[in-house]
């Protein structure tokens, strides 16, 4: 049932307090990284400087965890693209023995909280002998980001018109030219967004990242260790700062790559 009321001021007062909880937090760190004063929180701000980000882009050890972090955010994407497409495919075209099991199994990694995935992927890599390093990162993170990619491309394959593959496939095109022209075509948004929402969710991971690391030192590891380092605190907000960034921004791209297609069938560009 849908009503046209409008929210009464109370509700969207408590809204807008909700939403403040939320984001103060954030933009008190957002604030202090611009703050001239090198003393920790120092309230009210001494000034704005952009010094803090010149003193992070000198420092090695943040660009060695940056530069690590965007290769095992990448790289799980793409493995999480392939593999979460793929997924739903299956599940969209096909019917099969523990279908509902096979898709609870894929939900059940992001679904679980982080540090049971962590210890149950460890325990997984000190089975097989492999020692925790780049390719762990890469895989215990693929395993949580093929769920965001399988959830958006199954939504979009239940949108998609069948009688747009009937028609390709009657036109004389084969299955890899109806997939490659019709369908990829539809999902392209989709994937897009998923990818998005992957990577961003890569990037910023500790929990799992905490346990199948090992000397790995990805930027959110980098950010739990400057806890203990006071004097760093101005340093510590700008790459803070720099992680909200890069976690909002997908966010954000892909909102804006769906936001408009929930009412179109394929919708893709």
């Amino acid at each position: 049932m849908h009503s046209d009321r409008h929210a009464s001021p109370l509700l969207k007062l408590l809204a807008w307090c909700g939403l403040g909880l939320l984001h103060l937090p954030l933009l008190v760190i957002a604030l202090y990284a611009f703050n001239t004063e090198s003393a920790a929180f120092s309230f009210p701000l001494q000034g704005f400087t952009l010094q803090w980000f010149a003193a992070a882009a000198r420092r090695p050890d943040i660009l060695d965890a940056v530069w690590l972090s965007l290769q095992v955010a990448a790289a799980a994407t793409l493995l999480a693209l392939l593999l979460g497409t793929l997924a739903a495919l299956a599940m969209w075209r096909h019917r099969f023995f523990g279908k509902e099991a096979f898709s609870m199994l894929l939900v059940l990694p992001i679904a679980l909280p982080g540090i049971i995935t962590g210890l149950a992927l460890l325990a997984s890599f000190q089975r097989l002998g492999i020692e925790p390093g780049m390719l762990t990162l890469i895989v215990s993170h693929a395993t949580f980001c093929v769920v965001i990619v399988f959830n958006n491309v199954l939504a979009r394959f239940r949108r998609t018109s069948l009688s747009l593959i009937e028609a390709s496939l009657d036109l004389g095109a084969n299955g890899w030219q109806t997939f490659r022209y019709v369908v990829l075509p539809n999902l392209a948004t989709a994937m897009l967004a998923g990818g998005l929402l992957a990577f961003a969710l890569s990037f910023d991971e500790i929990i799992v990242t905490t346990f199948t690391a090992g000397h790995e030192k990805t930027l959110p590891i980098w950010l739990l260790g400057q806890l203990t380092r006071p004097r760093d605190v101005p340093i510590t907000n700008v790459v803070a700062l720099a992680v909200m960034l890069a976690t909002v921004l997908p966010i954000l791209g892909a909102y804006y790559l769906t936001k408009d297609t929930d009412t179109v069938a394929g919708s893709g560009k």
